[in-house]
C-alpha cells in the first residue's frame, strides 16, 4: 500500500533508469512556487513565490497566475491565501498553518484548445482566457478546416509544507490526468538519502514515463546537471538527492484519452520540494 504524506521506513531504489527528456526539454519555461520553508510549527506563517522562468526558482520571465490557486489543509478542506499579490516578475501569497499536517498547495491548468490553417496561417480556438464550449466549436471552428487538430491539457503544479507530522489527507490522488503520490513523505527529504515516488495516470500506475529533477542555484552553475529517470513498472522511482535545497520535478504524458472532439491529451505535473540536511 503507498503512504500518501507520511513517512515509511526507509527504502532502496527502484532501480530508475537513466532517459532523455525529449518533451520537458522542449518547454521554453518552467513554472514553480517556491515555499519560504516546507517543515514547520502548527501556527507558524510560510510565504511563496511563483513564477515561470527559463530555470527554476530564478526570477526572470513573468509571475505565474493565482487564478487557479488551490490549497488544500490536512483534513481536506480548501484554504485561501492571505496577502497575495502579482508583480512584474512573480507572483507571492501567505499561508498560516493553523492545522497539524501536511498542505498541499497547487495551481491546476485544464483546458481543449483546436488549431488548423486557414490559407496558409494558423488559426487557434478559443482565445486566451475563454473556456472551450461544445457550442462555441461548432461555431467558431469550420466543419472542414484544414489541419484541423483538437488538444486537451491537464497540467498541475504543486508544492507541500507540513506543521508538525506529515499527514495523508491533502495528498490523496484525484484520478484524473497525471499525480505524483509519496511511499517517502513529501516533507521527510535528506541529503544522501533516496526517496521514492508513484507516478500516477488517472489513478493508475504510469509507466516508463520519462521525469526530470533539477536543483536551485541554477545560475551559479556552469550547466543544469538535471537528474533523468524513467518511471518503473510501478510508476515508481528513486532519488537519490545529491545536495540540501529545493528541487524542480517535472513528467508529462501525451496519450489517446481526450475527452471529444479532442483527439490527444496531454497530462503533467510538476512538484517543488524541498530536501534538507541529514
Amino acid at each position: 500500500m503507498i503512504s500518501m504524506c507520511s513517512r515509511t521506513m526507509k527504502t532502496t531504489a527502484v532501480g530508475a533508469v537513466i532517459a532523455l527528456l525529449m518533451p520537458l526539454a522542449a518547454e521554453a519555461h518552467k513554472g514553480w512556487i517556491e515555499p519560504s520553508k516546507t517543515v514547520l510549527a502548527v501556527g507558524q506563517w510560510v510565504t511563496f513565490d511563483a513564477a515561470t522562468s527559463t530555470d527554476p526558482f530564478i526570477k526572470d520571465h513573468n509571475p505565474l497566475r493565482l487564478d487557479n490557486l488551490l490549497i488544500t489543509a490536512p483534513d481536506g478542506s480548501t484554504v485561501q491565501p492571505e496577502n497575495a499579490a502579482t508583480g512584474k516578475l512573480r507572483s507571492v501569497f501567505d499561508l498560516q498553518l493553523t492545522q497539524a499536517g501536511t498542505y498541499k498547495i497547487a495551481v491546476l491548468n485544464s483546458g481543449t484548445m483546436a488549431s488548423w490553417d486557414d490559407n496558409g496561417q494558423t488559426r487557434r480556438w478559443p482565445p486566451r482566457g475563454q473556456p472551450f464550449t461544445a457550442e462555441g466549436f461548432a461555431k467558431e471552428v469550420p466543419a472542414k478546416a484544414k489541419d484541423l487538430k483538437v488538444s486537451q491539457s491537464i497540467g498541475r503544479l504543486e508544492t507541500y509544507v507540513t506543521a508538525g507530522k506529515p499527514s495523508d489527507g491533502a495528498c490523496k490522488p484525484s484520478g484524473k490526468g497525471l499525480e505524483l503520490v509519496p511511499v517517502t513523505a513529501f516533507n521527510d527529504l535528506y541529503a544522501g538519502e533516496a526517496a521514492v515516488f508513484q507516478l500516477l495516470i488517472d489513478g493508475k500506475p504510469a509507466k516508463s514515463v520519462d521525469v526530470e529533477v533539477i536543483a536551485d542555484r541554477r545560475q551559479y552553475r556552469d550547466a543544469v546537471d538535471a537528474i533523468e529517470l524513467k518511471s518503473d513498472d510501478k510508476g515508481q522511482l528513486s532519488i537519490q538527492w545529491p545536495s540540501p535545497g529545493l528541487y524542480w520535478l517535472s513528467a508529462s504524458v501525451t496519450d489517446s484519452k481526450a475527452d471529444k472532439p479532442a483527439k490527444e491529451r496531454r497530462s503533467s505535473y510538476t512538484g517543488i520540494f524541498e530536501v534538507l540536511a541529514p
